[in-house]
């Protein structure tokens, strides 16, 4: 029994461990914070240095270098140093994930909008 236990451990360990890793890359995670769209919004005026960003928001550089780490890492924006400054790019097509995805309920509430509109007419 301990032997089931301890390989159960593992692998609910590493099968964990797997998901955090790939919820750092994952798009729909990235955004799901309201701050870090708000960065997203703000770098498509183009690019910005960091501290530029971090001026924009209430919270602590640290703070905003974190968020910054999980958009890069979902591949939304890019880092490029520029001397001793860092700017940060929108880099939007990892967006397209989230574009497929939210056209699939489109096209749902178009077809519920379509009934209730010929449910309304015979009515």
């Amino acid at each position: 029994m301990d032997f089931a236990n301890n390989f159960s451990s593992k692998v609910n360990d590493r099968l964990l461990t797997m998901h955090r890793a790939r919820a750092h890359a994952d798009v729909f995670r990235a955004i799901a914070d309201p701050t870090r769209r708000a960065i997203l919004d703000r770098l498509r005026a183009g690019p910005t240095p960091v501290n530029a960003l971090a001026d924009d928001f209430r919270q602590s550089r640290p703070a905003i270098s974190k968020h910054l780490r999980v958009l890069r890492q979902a591949r939304l924006v890019s880092e490029e140093r520029v001397g001793r400054q860092r700017r940060y790019q929108l880099q939007p097509a990892p967006l397209q994930q989230v574009v497929g995805w939210i056209e699939g309920y489109r096209a749902l509430w178009q077809m519920n909008l379509n009934n209730l509109k010929r449910y309304l007419e015979k009515a």
